[in-house]
């Protein structure tokens, strides 16, 4: 029989679980694995499977998508213009008909149909963070949802000391140092691109396979903006706990969920 630890929190029991799930979502990300079974191939076979021609011109293709994303998205969001539906419900259905555009065209229709899916998906980001008591209209309201674009993603550099949260999230903000109100620092634009782009790179492999054709790129845009969700969900309910119990108290509540992770189980 296994014997699960608990650790020792000062957080109430809800806060706790709150940030059990939270955890869940940002140190155990199952994207390269969804994608690589709705392509059905392995993940890094379908690395592998972009042109060369594309794989050099992602990364900018990534930054002009996030480029157009944000300036855009945070503009015309749930807290501009309210939703006739439930949110979750709009983007799945928005993300599902672009992809099946760009699914239907192949590897070029995927390209263009790039920074329709990346406004989308930073739109459903920035109804998360409003659900979880951010204020939109905060100067850094737009990186903190950016943020959610390199939580999300590795690269090729990662190792454990690296790439988990609170590692990229300190790495970040000291990407954003010098921005001055809503402006975002081509630095910190380029450290969220350089772990963005791996899922992107991922995503469009899957995507623009001719066997798949239009409702298997549907069916990826879904995936991908599911993932995103759940880490945008992780990262604003994390923040909502450290306004409400201090950032030192949730931290030390996460450091006992990494231990107790990466104990060895006891039998008995």
């Amino acid at each position: 029989m296994s014997l699960t630890l608990t650790p020792a929190t000062d957080l109430p029991p809800e806060a706790q679980r709150e940030l059990a799930a939270a955890f869940e979502a940002l140190e155990n990300p199952s994207l390269a694995a969804r994608l690589a079974a709705l392509a059905g191939m392995p993940v890094e076979a379908l690395r592998a499977r972009l042109p060369v021609a594309v794989q050099g011109g992602l990364d900018g293709a990534v930054r002009a998508a996030l480029q157009l994303a944000i300036a855009t998205a945070m503009r015309s969001g749930p807290a501009v213009s309210p939703l006739p539906v439930p949110s979750a419900w709009f983007h799945r259905g928005m993300a599902a008909a672009s992809g099946a555009i760009g699914g239907a065209f192949g590897l070029a229709g995927t390209l263009v149909e790039l920074p329709v899916s990346t406004t989308i998906l930073l739109r459903q980001v920035a109804a998360v963070a409003g659900e979880e008591g951010e204020d939109l209209s905060a100067p850094e309201a737009a990186a903190e949802c950016l943020k959610v674009f390199a939580l999300g993603g590795t690269t090729p550099a990662d190792d454990a000391a690296e790439s988990g949260y609170f590692a990229v999230r300190i790495a970040l903000a000291e990407a954003l140092k010098g921005a001055v109100g809503r402006t975002i620092v081509p630095g910190f634009m380029a450290a969220v691109a350089s772990r963005f782009v791996g899922p992107m790179g991922l995503k469009i492999s899957a995507q623009a396979a001719p066997i798949l054709g239009a409702a298997a790129g549907a069916a990826v845009n879904i995936a991908f903006l599911e993932h995103f969700r759940g880490v945008a969900r992780g990262h604003f309910t994390l923040r909502r706990l450290e306004r409400s119990h201090g950032a030192a108290a949730v931290r030390a509540a996460w450091d006992g969920l990494a231990d107790t992770r990466d104990a060895p189980f006891l039998a008995n």
